[in-house]
Formats: C-alpha cells, sequence, structure tokens
C-alpha cells in the first residue's frame, strides 16, 4: 500500500506542475460519460498511469477519462479507481481542482474500498490519505510532503454545499436546503468536490448534496471514482454518507461509470437528509 502512495504523491507533484505551466484549454476528445476533456485532463490521466504502471502491486487500474480498465499487473492484489482531475474545469478561472483515488481489493464495490487518496492542487499542495484514520499532508518547499494533522468531523457543522441544478430539485430537498440555510448554515460551493468536499472536512464539519433530480435521477457523481472514495474518508473522519436512504458504501456499480446520489457530512447532517427522505 505504501508503494502506491508514494507514486501518488509523485503523480501529485507532476501534475502541480501540469497547471502551472500548460495549456488548460479543451482537447478534441470526449470522454467515456460524453464530456469534452481538456488537455490537461489528458495529460494528467497520462502521468498517473505512467506512475502506477511502476507498481508490482496494482493489479488494473480504471480513470475516469477512459471507458475500459486497463491492465498492470497480472499478480498485482490492487484496484485503483481515480479521477484524474476534478474539477479541471475550474481552472481557467484559477480556483482549486484536485486527484481521487480509490484503492481497492477484490472488485470495484463499496466494500473493496481499502484506502484513499486525494489531493488538493490549490494555493498549497496539500494530500490527504484515508486508510486507519484520515491524515492530511502538505507540499513544503524542501519537495516533499510533511504530515500535518488528523482530520476528524464534529458531530455538526456549519457549512452547506449544495450541488446539482436548483431548478430540478424534488420538493423535499429544495425544502431541507431552505430549512439548513434558515438555521444559520453558510453557503460554500465552488463547483469543485475535492475543495468543497475538503473545506467541509477542515472547518469540522458540514453538509455537501448532490441528490437525485429531474434531469439526473441517479446524480451525477461517479461511484468508484468520486462517491465511494469520498465516503471513505468522510466516515474514518467520524461522518457519515449516504444516497439518501442506504450507506453509499453498501453499494455496487453495474458499470465502470455508474452515478449515485451522494450526501457526505457530519452525523447530525446525515440524520436531517434521511429524516427528509423518509
Amino acid at each position: 500500500m505504501k508503494e502506491i502512495f508514494e507514486a501518488i504523491k509523485r503523480s501529485a507533484i507532476k501534475i502541480k506542475w501540469l497547471i502551472e505551466n500548460e495549456d488548460t484549454g479543451y482537447s478534441k476528445n470526449i470522454n467515456s460519460t460524453g464530456d469534452t476533456q481538456l488537455k490537461i485532463d489528458i495529460k494528467s490521466d497520462l502521468v498517473i498511469e505512467e506512475e502506477f504502471r511502476k507498481i508490482s502491486s496494482v493489479k488494473e487500474i480504471i480513470s475516469e477519462e477512459k471507458e475500459k480498465k486497463t491492465a498492470i499487473n497480472e499478480n498485482g492484489r490492487y484496484f485503483v479507481g481515480y479521477d484524474p482531475l476534478d474539477g479541471s474545469s475550474l481552472l481557467d478561472v484559477d480556483l482549486s481542482v484536485g486527484s481521487i483515488f480509490g484503492i481497492y481489493e477484490n472488485g470495484y464495490s463499496g466494500t473493496d474500498l481499502k484506502a484513499v487518496v486525494y489531493v488538493v492542487y490549490g494555493p498549497r499542495l496539500e494530500l490527504v490519505i484515508a486508510h486507519e484514520d484520515v491524515k492530511l499532508y502538505k507540499f513544503t518547499e524542501k519537495g516533499e510532503f510533511i504530515f500535518n494533522q488528523v482530520i476528524k468531523l464534529k458531530e455538526k457543522g456549519y457549512l452547506n454545499a449544495p450541488g446539482s441544478t436548483q431548478g430540478c430539485w424534488s420538493k423535499k430537498h429544495k425544502q431541507m436546503i431552505d430549512d439548513i440555510f434558515a438555521s444559520g448554515y453558510r453557503l460554500r460551493y465552488s463547483g469543485g468536490m475535492v475543495p468543497d468536499l475538503h473545506q467541509i472536512l477542515l472547518k469540522g464539519g458540514g453538509l455537501f448534496s448532490y441528490p437525485s433530480t429531474t434531469d439526473r435521477p441517479k446524480g451525477k457523481l461517479r461511484m468508484i471514482f468520486e462517491v465511494f472514495p469520498f465516503a471513505f474518508v468522510f466516515e474514518k473522519a467520524g461522518g457519515a454518507a449516504i444516497d439518501g436512504k442506504k450507506r453509499l458504501l453498501d453499494l455496487s456499480p453495474t458499470h465502470p461509470h455508474d452515478t449515485t446520489p451522494c450526501f457526505f457530512g457530519s452525523n447530525e447532517e446525515i440524520k436531517l437528509v434521511i429524516k427528509y427522505n423518509e
């Protein structure tokens, strides 16, 4: 497992350089879910694949930017599902973006997840590893990631990050969001999953939601690359993650790019979500 963490650290440093120096415009390619790829999405994906090909414990990988799985080492133990550059459309306005890595064993169901790493490319380069607990590392001028703190959520937070198109919300979801704001929560939503969830984790709690909507009944966020990894992080940090009713990590995808509604938060916020979805 450690060699996978180290490969991700090397990838993060290289992607940081790409963000700072390479073209962030669109390519002519369309990814598996119909999105036009940025040039930097493609380059970041190649950087990560190159690093994982050096790791004997990695059996196969699957990227959000590819339709099919990629075999690495038939004798490997781990399967890695990753989003090479989440929120990359925010780069042209210089907002924070990230990379997400789920490290699985035996398959890609939520129960197969063994560890998670995510990276935040912002004013600082930060990396979070969730394994037994959730640890934050910061990149220093010496060119290495140094441990900073263990991340632990409080029982209740004060931030609310409501995703998706509001005009497509159900009445009960709109009522929940209105009631949350009426009780004093603060809006914090950039449109980037990694920085928004990272903020909730570091500030001690709150709620991030991407519900079922009329335009996206199964949600937008992908189980293997985005939802399962952050569900794992939130649970390890003392919070919870559900699809509205069920625990996210109890779900199993039928296709590598399957999506699901999702809610991540500290425990009091998740109890509230369950109440509104009864």
